[in-house]
């Protein structure tokens, strides 16, 4: 499809991306597994699900735009490369929007029932499904569509039964009443991991419960007093010797009147409040703990809903936070309040709803952890076993495995993977299997009732790297494409995905579930702040997308941050990532204008120093890019290839080329076109899977280019092309051409001001001046230029010292000398006054302490360069009065 007249005066991203995706779709060119690829080495990545709860955000954008530079690079390195697509039905997220949805309009999930429901959530499903396949499109993802799955589709639903059947089988999936992390919005159970603990300013109440022998009373502390409802006995340390002798009495509860134990527990810490806790086993996980000890009963007082339910006496119908402060207000009543302290404490949150956690008392299923993790850590310690980049992670990862606790894994939502067992009403025994009994195992009745629940979202995501590619079946996908090659993702989900994929894949596939998982940090604002919409601070790639186009916020969240690390969105670095595709637009357009008319290309004729110094770098710049895309090292890949572009392709080789090819030398200029095309295309497969459009476009453009270039071969380092001479050497002329440019703005000589340039050399610099004399003097502006190992130092002229010696330039006739120095020495008089000023600044403490940090720093910064850029004027000065 090559297509070499010249591109239009400016880029159009809107134009490129639309018309470049759909020939990409159209050719197939994302596709695994074509004809010719089975010689191939295979290449996976599974895309971590998004949720189709809603738009991708700007962290989808940055951990989708890594993903597809590793497929691209490795598709053009010759792979057969996957990108599995999909999405996650995220049950509790996607269900609580269905749901204030159908609030919105006065309906609720219980008006619907459980069918017409999830009829709906699964029309929700289809509308964000498609909503998250165009932004994909938009962001240029190279997704093999053909293979896209869903969570809850039918395959993947059923490697979930045979997972759940199998542990069960195994005695590592059981149903126990346990306390559980209980969310009263969402009305369901959460992982621990589903809890965020936040700080929060609360009080400590101290009361006193009466001993039942009226021998006096025993002081207890808590944070919940709504829960003392519940109290079936007071704990106290064994060893703690004011307590000793009360071992084994009992207290009466206050307001319920019921007579409760005194028990004694390690658990128990002596150093908090007064060191004896009351013991509510339905409300708290450690009360649990303990009542299983010691045999107490537990009493569940509110129901589902946060509520005080009838065991709560006449507080019943009273919300858990309305009854705290009754509660609080009849115990002062009663003389048992003896105490109110402020106290900070830790108080966990629902991930989903925000709601206070409540700690239940619940019949729920869960999973046996141990054996599971046990074989996570032993694999991670192994030298086969996943790797962490960055390695530090790895430490996060086993510090929460090794001190992991059994995973309730059922939901009380209608949204989700059906829990496959089924309860007999006239026997009351209960069935497990990966389809519905047609009657009782064990009493043949027919009267069966599936369990109400689901399973946790992220039960079916630890199956996503081997059920999206057919297992339990031994399909020919699994047998070539897993395990995959690496996972990317954030560490905020190390613990919530990754070390579930871990453990599962090793209990059922007998491997590793990926060879590598690439952690990446968040994307903040600006000013370092995570992105939420209290702070209204967040960012939609698609509207970035939209003004800027994709290219530009790939490139700028790609090469924003090192591995691991989190990275701040600035619309500055956005902008310049547009500026960068121009650039390369622009220095295309030039390349290819003076393609017209030429009769052959080839880099086998003499090549100028220019020329060997441009290919020279290119081929340091391919094993540059190439080393660090080996290590996930995406942003030191991007800036190597910004500087080579920018600086050495566009600032400076076109620079050198302009004289031959605006000369009249035919075979300089064909030499000279030939060199510019063979680095133009190396630079833009180079470039191509940070800026996927823009690269496609010119390469178009390009004589021979091919089919695509998505397809087309990854630049190899080429020995022909070595020549440090000719770095040397160029390093010299650009040294020389930037010192004579600095001269001529400092001293405000116009631009196409000729001027006379003398510099004095050694002779080993000298052969170096003499063979690129021309474009030295065309560069410089010089009309005259004289190069000698002795040359008599002119008066009046400017200086510099460079490689190998120093230049001189006479400013007789250029410039007027006294209005010069006058000006001069009035840009010396205002920089001393801000040296004075932010030295002073800087020196006032009350600054310091008060100024935000960045502030103070930007204060420092201003200091250094005010003396740089003075001294830079008194080195002037003194040359002009010499």
């Amino acid at each position: 499809m090559s297509q070499t007249n010249n591109l239009p005066s400016a880029y159009d991203p809107k134009k490129a991306e639309e018309k470049w995706y759909e020939y990409w779709m159209d050719g197939g060119f994302f596709q695994a597994g074509k004809a010719g690829d089975s010689e191939k080495e295979p290449f996976t990545i599974v895309i971590p699900p998004p949720n189709v709860t809603g738009n991708l955000h700007i962290g989808h954008a940055l951990d989708n735009t890594m993903q597809d530079i590793l497929v691209r690079w490795k598709r053009m390195e010759g792979y057969d490369a996957l990108w599995l697509p999909g999405m996650d039905h995220a049950g509790i997220a996607t269900q609580t929007r269905v749901e204030a949805r159908l609030r919105e309009e006065g309906v609720s999930r219980y008006d619907l029932g459980r069918e017409k429901f999830l009829e709906q959530v699964w029309e929700w499903k289809e509308h964000y499904a498609q909503v998250i396949r165009n932004q994909w499109r938009k962001l240029g993802l190279s997704l093999d569509y053909s293979r896209e799955r869903f969570t809850m589709d039918e395959g993947l639903s059923r490697a979930v039964r045979e997972v759940f059947v199998r542990l069960y089988e195994k005695g590592l999936i059981y149903r126990g009443k346990y306390i559980i992390n209980w969310d009263p919005v969402a009305q369901t159970a959460l992982s621990d991991i589903e809890v965020i603990h936040k700080e929060v300013q609360g009080f400590l109440y101290h009361m006193k419960y009466p001993l039942k022998d009226g021998s006096g009373h025993i002081r207890i502390a808590t944070t919940r007093p709504e829960t003392m409802l519940g109290d079936t006995g007071i704990a106290v340390h064994p060893e703690d010797e004011r307590y000793r002798d009360l071992i084994g009495k009992t207290v009466i509860l206050p307001i319920v009147g019921r007579e409760i134990p005194i028990v004694a527990d390690e658990h128990v810490d002596p150093e908090f409040g007064s060191g004896a806790v009351k013991i509510t086993p339905a409300h708290d996980p450690n009360d649990f703990e303990i009542g299983n000890r010691h045999d107490l009963e537990a009493v569940l007082v509110m129901d589902e809903s946060g509520t005080m339910n009838q065991l709560a006496g006449k507080y019943q119908g009273l919300d858990r936070f309305e009854c705290r402060k009754q509660i609080v207000k009849d115990l002062q009543d009663d003389g048992i309040l003896v105490e109110i302290e402020n106290h900070t404490h830790s108080v966990g949150h629902s991930e989903r709803s925000g709601a206070v956690v409540e700690p239940y008392l619940s019949t729920q299923w869960f999973v046996s952890m141990q054996a599971l993790a046990n074989r996570a850590i032993q694999d991670t310690r192994s030298k086969q076993g996943v790797r962490f980049v960055p390695e530090r992670f790895e430490k996060t990862y086993l510090h929460w495995i090794e001190n992991i606790r059994d995973w309730c894994i059922s939901r009380q939502l209608w949204w989700g993977h059906r829990i496959p067992a089924w309860y007999c009403s006239d026997c009351g025994k209960m069935t497990v299997g990966l389809e519905e009994p047609e009657a009782c195992p064990h009493c043949k009745s027919t009267a069966l009732e599936q369990d109400q629940d689901v399973l946790d979202t992220w039960f079916s995501s630890a199956l996503w790297p081997f059920s999206t590619l057919g297992w339990p079946d031994q399909t020919d996908d699994l047998k070539r494409y897993y395990p995959t090659d690496v996972l990317v993702t954030g560490y905020d989900i190390i613990y919530f995905w990754v070390a579930r994929m871990i453990f599962t894949a090793l209990e059922f596939t007998d491997s590793k579930p990926f060879n590598d998982v690439l952690i990446h940090g968040l994307v903040r604002d600006a000013e370092g702040r995570k992105m939420s919409k209290s702070l209204g601070n967040g960012v939609d790639p698609m509207e970035v997308i939209d003004q800027y186009g994709a290219d530009a916020i790939r490139f700028m969240l790609s090469t924003g941050s090192t591995p691991g690390n989190d990275l701040r969105f600035q619309w500055e670095r956005v902008e310049s990532a547009r500026n960068f595709a121009n650039k390369i637009w622009n220095a295309a357009r030039f390349v290819l204008m003076h393609l017209e008319g030429a009769e052959t290309l080839s880099l086998e004729k003499p090549l100028s120093t220019a020329d060997r110094w441009i290919l020279h770098r290119l081929n340091e710049t391919v094993e540059a890019v190439t080393r660090h895309l080996n290590r996930y090292d995406f942003g030191e890949a991007g800036q190597v290839l910004y500087h080579f572009i920018w600086d050495e392709f566009c600032d400076w080789y076109i620079e050198f080329a302009k004289l031959p090819l605006y000369g009249n030398d035919q075979e300089s200029k064909e030499r000279t076109l030939s060199v510019l095309c063979h680095v133009l295309d190396q630079s833009l497969r180079l470039l191509h899977p940070f800026m996927p459009f823009i690269t496609e476009e010119i390469w178009q453009h390009l004589p021979n280019s091919g089919v695509s270039i998505t397809v087309a071969e990854w630049p190899k380092f080429d020995s022909d092309h070595e020549a440090k001479e000719a770095q040397w050497e160029m390093g010299v002329l650009i040294e020389t051409i930037r010192a004579v440019r600095n001269i001529r703005a400092d001293m405000e000589v116009p631009p196409k001001k000729q001027v006379e340039l003398l510099i004095q050399t050694d002779p080993e610099t000298l052969k170096a001046y003499r063979n690129n004399q021309a474009a030295v003097k065309r560069l410089c502006g010089a009309e005259h230029l004289e190069i000698d190992t002795n040359l008599t130092r002119p008066e009046k002229a400017m200086t510099a010292v460079v490689t190998g010696g120093e230049l001189f330039l006479p400013l007789e006739g250029l410039i007027d000398l006294d209005q010069t120095i006058a000006r001069l020495e009035g840009e010396l008089k205002k920089l001393d006054k801000e040296v004075e000023r932010v030295e002073k600044k800087l020196a006032n403490q009350g600054f310091i302490a008060k100024a935000p940090a960045h502030v103070v720093e930007e204060e420092r910064q201003k200091g250094i360069n005010y003396k740089a850029k003075r001294e830079k004027v008194k080195s002037r000065l003194a040359d002009l009065k010499r």
